[in-house]
């Protein structure tokens, strides 16, 4: 059995795609998958990512576990139901036999699961952060993306290591507690109990 997953991250640049791919790994180890490691895959852009998760869906074995983690972009009317968000929000459609379960959303975005973690973002930014400028952790990932990704920006501007997407975003990305993002983000928590049961 082999686990791939596709990642939406990384832009167009090699460079960019390690340290993506070193991010989410470093993540991943922390949740306890270590010694099963899927094999990521920085895809770059939303729809780039989509066509390699169906290609490499189309492509394997029955006992093979394809995913694709994106950004949810908007809330999700259920945690679960993961191909009817995409054919609303994108107007994908699911491939044959592919499940919900092969879908795993950062809803709405990888910086809600970046602001989760306020111990994580104050360990990395220092006394500079402007944690009162980033949006209430209760229901966090009703926030809109905008609204996530514009109050990250905001909160780190005075820092010397400001936020911005890219290496930045990666490098803190490695730094997060999964323990602390599985009790604020229920999608989060869904992730850890598919790839906990699939891997």
């Amino acid at each position: 059995m082999s686990a791939r997953i596709y990642i939406e991250g990384g832009g167009d640049s090699k460079g960019l795609h390690s340290r993506c791919r070193e991010g989410f790994r470093k993540l991943f180890e922390k949740c306890g998958f270590r010694l099963r490691m899927p094999k990521l895959f920085a895809s770059g852009s939303r729809g780039q990512a989509f066509k390699d998760f169906r290609t490499a869906h189309g492509q394997s074995q029955s006992a093979d576990y394809v995913a694709l983690l994106i950004d949810s972009e908007t809330r999700l009317k259920s945690v679960e139901a993961t191909w009817e968000h995409l054919a609303a929000s994108d107007d994908w459609t699911r491939p044959p036999e592919a499940c919900d379960d092969q879908v795993l959303f950062m809803t709405t975005c990888m910086e809600t699961w970046i602001v989760a973690d306020r111990k994580a973002l104050a360990d990395h930014y220092g006394h500079a952060l402007q944690e009162s400028g980033l949006p209430a952790l209760a229901d966090l990932e009703a926030s809109p993306r905008n609204t996530v990704q514009e109050s990250l920006a905001h909160a780190t501007r005075a820092c010397s290591n400001a936020y911005g997407k890219g290496k930045r975003s990666f490098a803190i990305l490695a730094e997060l507690d999964p323990g602390v993002l599985e009790g604020r983000l229920p999608s989060f928590h869904r992730a850890r109990r598919i790839l906990d049961g699939r891997l």
